[in-house]
């Protein structure tokens, strides 16, 4: 019969691990778990971000692209992040108004979405 694995050289096992090797352990996993908190807020992030794009393609309509650059043209000329501009529009849908700001500009990007599909 033929192995299909070839056996892995066995190698010890650390008795004892120096302190300096325990730190750059405990190093990484606060590395590592720093990374898991970005990502985590990142995926939040994106889902609010995907239902403010798809609010802006049904109020325009427009594709997803041309939702997706409105929005960040909103963040921009708003100087405030995009994920607080999505937060702050997909709050819209429970009654919460939109900051001045913020409206002003999504009025002024929709015209000049309007405009250039013309």
């Amino acid at each position: 019969m033929h192995q299909l694995t070839t056996p892995r050289e066995e190698q010890p096992l650390p008795t004892a691990v120096t302190s300096t090797e325990d730190a750059a352990l405990a190093i990484e996993i606060l590395q590592l778990r720093a990374r898991n908190e970005q990502l985590e807020r990142a995926l939040v992030s994106r889902a609010v971000i995907d239902q403010a794009r798809g609010m802006v393609m049904a109020l325009a309509p427009c594709s997803s692209h041309s939702a997706w650059g409105l929005l960040v043209d909103v963040s921009q000329h708003c100087n405030v992040k995009l994920r607080d501009v999505a937060e702050a529009l997909v709050a819209t849908t429970n009654d919460e108004t939109l900051p001045a700001p913020i409206q002003q500009e999504l009025r002024r990007a929709l015209r000049r979405l309007h405009m250039a599909d013309r």
